[in-house]
């Protein structure tokens, strides 16, 4: 049985979140993307509590029971909310440095911390490598069969697709989950205990704010325009990293990651993950503790004073 999530506030959010292991142990925060929860990281947890961290799970905001303490607040789903976000959880639990581990909005969230605040991490296990978003250079296309893969966003683009978001949204995602996937083999049980964390009020507002963002089309919270005046400049990473790849993942291929060694300054690794798709905490968990207990390990000293 899961137990029920603790609480903690931010300056805008009431952040839902679950906590294992020990609590003097190196901090790990694990962050889960978009349409997912916590459940993905279930199987990863154990080898973290065997090697002796505090492990912290948030559920994003539009997720689960993470709620905006005030109505008027932007449901903003934009990067720089994400990677604030994370920042301020990490103040609200005096969390002051920490091994950061996520994929797809999570691991967006934690390439910023890492890129905007690197004192506050010890290392960073990133699914498809460098995850900041490049907003100016949006417009730009891709190669066809990389706009292919994006059609979800541009579906959500339109009203048309705000709409059906919010009356199909088990429906839309689990067919997101299987695009991006494609060998892995979930039932409805593994769906569903994920599926909860999407009837958030706030899911399909921050979603849409999210994907219109991202290119342009809505504005974000003023609030952030620092932060992504800085992000906008794609600052690179000095934290010890190790990026996974999903060499079957749908949405992001192999070759989208390649040349991402760039944006990263300090020890770098790169790990293909043979038919794994978008979604390795679940797929592949083995292979993301791993990753995490190895920058834990050569940074535990540090850690602990």
């Amino acid at each position: 049985m899961i137990a029920a999530p603790k609480h903690t506030h931010t300056s805008l959010l009431d952040v839902a979140y679950e906590e294992s292991g020990a609590a003097n142990g190196v901090p790990v925060l694990l962050m889960h993307g978009w349409p997912y929860d916590p459940r993905c990281y279930d199987e990863v947890i154990p080898p973290l509590i065997a090697a002796g961290c505090r492990i912290i799970v948030p559920y994003l905001r539009g997720f689960g029971a993470t709620r905006f303490l005030a109505a008027d607040t932007l449901r903003s789903g934009q990067q720089g909310a994400l990677g604030n976000d994370l920042r301020e959880l990490m103040d609200a639990l005096a969390i002051e440095r920490a091994v950061l581990a996520g994929y797809d909005w999570g691991g967006r969230a934690a390439c910023i911390v890492a890129a905007l605040w690197p004192d506050r991490v010890h290392g960073l296990v990133t699914v498809n490598g460098y995850n900041i978003q490049d907003i100016p250079g949006s417009a730009a296309p891709q190669t066809p069969a990389q706009e292919r893969r994006f059609w979800y966003q541009w579906y959500l683009n339109t009203e048309r697709g705000r709409a059906g978001l919010d009356a199909n949204r088990r429906e839309l995602c689990r067919l997101l989950w299987e695009l991006w996937s494609p060998h892995w083999t979930f039932d409805d049980t593994t769906f569903e205990r994920s599926a909860i964390s999407l009837d958030n009020p706030d899911f399909v507002a921050v979603t849409i704010q999210s994907y219109r963002h991202r290119y342009g089309i809505v504005a974000g919270d003023p609030a952030l325009d620092e932060i992504e005046r800085r992000l906008a400049a794609k600052p690179k990473i000095a934290t010890p990293t190790i990026a996974l790849q999903g060499e079957a993942d749908g949405v992001l291929p192999p070759e989208t990651s390649e040349k991402h060694a760039a944006f990263f300054t300090g020890p770098y690794q790169r790990r293909v993950l043979p038919r794994i798709g978008h979604n390795p905490p679940q797929e592949a968990p083995r292979a993301v503790a791993d990753a995490i207990v190895e920058l834990v390990r050569s940074t535990e000293p540090l850690a602990r004073g």
